[in-house]
């Protein structure tokens, strides 16, 4: 009963904001309608089976529109990419340290806090360390993601590109199953292999190499899209529990208030990409910004940015939090605990 009441509020949420010109609102509507729901209506939940299903749907779609020919050749934009997720990453750590001060959290607690990207992967790191303040962690991530996903889509609003409309085709229907069977076992050897964020990354690049293939890869049609954005948008919005509002003042204030500044230094970095490479702000603020793979991915198709640069600078900073800063995190907390075994 818990599920219907949060689709029925989604799909509410997305056309009021759909009539009232809001944008992308099959995602945004959900999310606020049900954000702000939660408050009022006890045990409103989303089942993570939905979400991972707009995921794969997101992934399919963002596969079939990537090109890898805008990377070809081009050492210079690689080298931004690298340069600007490394800058990123690195204004966080300054970030955690100044959490880490002022809001009289731990340390671990503080950078748990402050990397941006791979909610699973740091809430999974959070739970094995007991000096985290795993409700803190959790505020912080859920509150960057929130601020990102509701801000950038206006910030951005005066660039988006009109798409077209993709209606039902049944001459592609049996294709487009071929191809989502072939997502969701792609997704299933990703948990296998314990690939980061695998049921979006797979899928897409699932996609990508049926490209490479002689078959035509059918677009998914634009309904199928806003049904995963509901699912999607609705269980971000339930992400932000009312438990977690009861941290301090002032640690909540910390969360807001790195949540914009990562906004505003993110909007600085896209700048430079604008200025250097000619991108239009939508794809160089999607690529640079502090949110996830998916949320930035799904509004770059939505607003028809270059989303192949944005899943490749997205990509690359997922990638490298998993294989390069989670391992450092895990070796450093391994160092403090032999310490504390050595000194008992």
């Amino acid at each position: 009963m818990s599920i219907v009441k949060v689709l029925v509020i989604g799909i509410i949420g997305a056309i009021v904001f759909d009539l009232i010109g809001i944008p992308i609102p099959w995602m945004l509507g959900p999310l606020v309608f049900n954000l702000i729901g939660q408050f009022f209506i006890k045990d409103l939940s989303m089942p993570k089976g939905l979400r991972n299903l707009g995921l794969i749907i997101v992934g399919y779609t963002i596969g079939s529109t990537f090109s890898y020919e805008l990377f070809t050749g081009s050492a210079l934009l690689w080298g931004f990419m690298i340069g600007i997720n490394l800058l990123l990453i690195a204004f966080c750590f300054l970030l955690s340290y100044w959490v880490h001060k002022v809001g009289n959290v731990s340390w671990m607690t503080a950078v748990s806090c402050g990397i941006p990207g791979g909610l699973s992967q740091i809430l999974a790191f959070a739970e094995d360390d007991k000096e985290v303040n795993l409700v803190a962690v959790t505020y912080f991530q859920v509150i960057r993601i929130l601020t990102v996903i509701i801000f950038i889509p206006f910030l951005i609003s005066g660039h988006f590109v009109q798409g077209i409309h993709v209606e039902w085709n049944v001459h592609d229907l049996p294709l487009l199953i071929v191809l989502f069977t072939g997502c969701g076992l792609s997704v299933m050897l990703g948990k296998k292999l314990r690939f980061p964020a695998y049921f979006i990354v797979l899928p897409i690049l699932f996609v990508i190499f049926i490209q490479f293939t002689p078959i035509d890869v059918p677009s998914v049609p634009t309904d199928l899209n806003h049904i995963a954005q509901i699912f999607l948008g609705s269980y971000i919005g339930l992400l932000l529990k009312p438990h977690m509002l009861k941290l301090s003042k002032k640690l909540l204030l910390l969360g807001l208030g790195s949540a914009i500044i990562l906004l505003i230094v993110t909007y600085g970095t896209s700048w430079i990409l604008r200025e250097a490479l000619g991108m239009s702000f939508a794809t160089s603020y999607l690529s640079t910004a502090p949110g996830g793979l998916d949320q930035m991915g799904l509004i770059a198709s939505a607003v028809h940015a270059e989303v192949t640069v944005v899943v490749v600078f997205q990509l690359y900073r997922l990638l490298f939090i998993y294989f390069v800063i989670m391992p450092i995190l895990y070796w450093v907390k391994g160092v403090k605990e032999r310490g504390r075994i050595i000194e008992n």
